[in-house]
């Protein structure tokens, strides 16, 4: 383990064992502080944002996008004390921590037996709306986790989500796949953060009128396990309580092969998510490259992301 990955570990392991024991207004107060000390200092990862959100809100000044990128950042930041503090919440506090719109469409789904994959992006605190799934509606799930380096930090994060009640699969390995059809012809509920590819086969989309690609493996899996496919986007407001929207089903088309069915199922995706990233850009958290077109490193702006 190389010393910045020791370190890394280190601070992550920090923040479990420390900001869960602070009052709430200190850690919101601490994560206001970090994000606009990160904000200032304009790293490869507010660029990043920023740019995302020029795409998001094509008609911004630079100044709105300034506007933007800090919110996002105290966003960003708001999520993470969340994260850390959540082992430590209450039954009740995560029940009463999220109030999601049009749940019907989530609790009707689970009801019928078939199974249920819930695709979000990576807005707001999924892990809260994780918890919340598991808390509030005594319902179980099974989800994927990118595999991190160091590897002590990768089950750092396994421990604390199977902790809310998750079951972790590995993105790596193969496995996962048929796993998680497994689960869903069981009848149960699967979860997945699912507008950034981690993999060579992902599905190209129109995504905010430019090309991005997708992961195919929620509508692979709905075709095949005949699952319901829900989007939902989550977003705070000034409050303590975050938002969400669970969209309307995504279908599986009646007709085309296989992967014409997993195309649009995924474009479908793609528009449910543009519409809640949209209405509430600040909580999108995506400090990465997503676009085809800015995949490849430009000069000018030093990101390797």
């Amino acid at each position: 383990m190389s010393a910045q990955e020791r370190l890394t570990d280190a601070l992550y392991g920090l923040g479990w064992s420390t900001v869960k024991k602070l009052p709430e207004p200190v850690a919101v107060r601490l994560g206001r502080t970090v994000a606009d000390l990160a904000w200032k200092r304009r790293g490869k990862g507010v660029r990043r944002l920023e740019s995302n959100y020029a795409r998001v809100v094509p008609d911004a000044s630079p100044e709105r996008l300034a506007e933007l990128s800090r919110a996002g950042m105290r966003s960003y930041l708001r999520y993470w004390m969340e994260s850390f503090r959540l082992p430590a919440w209450s039954a009740e506090r995560v029940s009463n921590g999220f109030v999601p719109k049009d749940v019907h469409h989530l609790t009707d789904g689970i009801a019928s037996g078939r199974g249920v994959i819930v695709a979000l992006p990576h807005m707001g605190n999924w892990d809260l709306a994780g918890a919340w799934l598991t808390t509030e509606l005594r319902t179980p799930f099974t989800t994927v986790a990118e595999r991190l380096k160091p590897e002590t930090l990768y089950d750092r994060f396994v421990a604390y989500r199977e902790g809310l009640g998750m079951e972790v699969l590995p993105h790596s390995g193969g496995t996962a796949f048929g796993t998680l059809a497994r689960r869903l012809r069981d009848g149960g509920v699967v979860c997945l953060v699912a507008e950034r590819d981690l993999s060579a086969s992902g599905v190209e989309v129109n995504f905010f009128g430019d090309v991005a690609t997708m992961p195919a493996g929620p509508a692979l899996l709905a075709q095949q396990t005949g699952a319901l496919l829900l989007p939902v986007t989550l977003w705070y407001d000034d409050s303590p309580v975050m938002r969400g929207r669970v969209h309307p089903p995504v279908e599986v088309p009646e007709s085309g092969t296989r992967a014409e069915k997993t195309s649009v199922m995924t474009q479908s995706l793609a528009d449910a998510f543009a519409t809640g990233i949209a209405d509430h850009p600040e909580d999108w958290h995506m400090l990465q490259r997503l676009w085809l077109a800015d995949l490849e490193p430009r000069p000018s702006d030093g990101d390797a992301a």
